[in-house]
């Protein structure tokens, strides 16, 4: 069936930022007293919101972070982007054939809308998707919950059973699925957990020229 929608994730399907944004916010966390890599913040924390990420620390560590730790963060991040950010090799491609079959896509992400411009826009992606982001920010849960694929399905105008995600996460994958959505997982980076992410339901993809195919019924 081919997809009346197509939702991306941002980080780690659209530009290249899970390693850099995991180091940074291992480094952080690891200055607050909770000891902890940054492969192994991308293996727990990979496709939550930072208030969830926030819950679990403070769970585990028995104490609230500072105050100031989000921001903090935030502050950091956008830092880091100053220096580069690229593009998913080949999603580019992907969303011009979109536009060239007249199928629209957009953007449902866990991370904030400053973040989603900062790296977007260092990426060159931000003219063709700007009018077209949706955040859990203004969602009442965060993923593995569906509530952002299912304000992007809706705010875009489409039934959330003719959309289909593309994720690398596993709380990503859950959240499509829970939206009633066909979910397509970008699996380049080896931290991912392809057996899981297949578990839950997703079609694993190595490359984003392999969507193409898949979308349309022509592999």
């Amino acid at each position: 069936m081919t997809p009346k929608l197509v939702i991306f994730d941002c980080d780690g399907v659209l530009v290249d930022t899970e390693r850099l944004t995991n180091r940074t916010l291992a480094a952080l966390l690891t200055d607050c007293g909770f000891q902890i890599t940054g492969e192994d913040c991308q293996k727990r924390f990979m496709g939550r919101t930072l208030e969830a990420v926030q819950e679990i620390v403070e769970r585990e560590l028995g104490r609230k972070l500072p105050s100031d730790w989000l921001e903090k963060l935030r502050a950091r991040d956008i830092e880091s982007f100053k220096a580069g950010v690229t593009q998913i090799p080949g999603v580019a491609d992907v969303m011009d054939l979109l536009d060239e079959r007249g199928i629209p896509y957009c953007v449902g992400s866990s991370g904030k809308y400053e973040k989603m411009h900062s790296t977007l826009g260092s990426a060159g992606l931000l003219p063709r998707l700007k009018d077209r982001l949706y955040s859990s920010q203004d969602c009442e849960r965060g993923k593995p919950a569906p509530d952002v694929f299912l304000l992007a399905a809706k705010s875009m105008g489409h039934r959330p059973e003719d959309c289909v995600v593309i994720e690398d996460s596993l709380p990503g994958v859950k959240a499509a699925r829970a939206a009633g959505m066909r979910v397509f997982a970008y699996v380049d980076d080896p931290v991912c957990d392809r057996d899981a992410l297949k578990t839950a339901g997703a079609i694993l993809i190595e490359r984003m020229d392999q969507l193409p195919g898949l979308l349309f019924g022509e592999a």
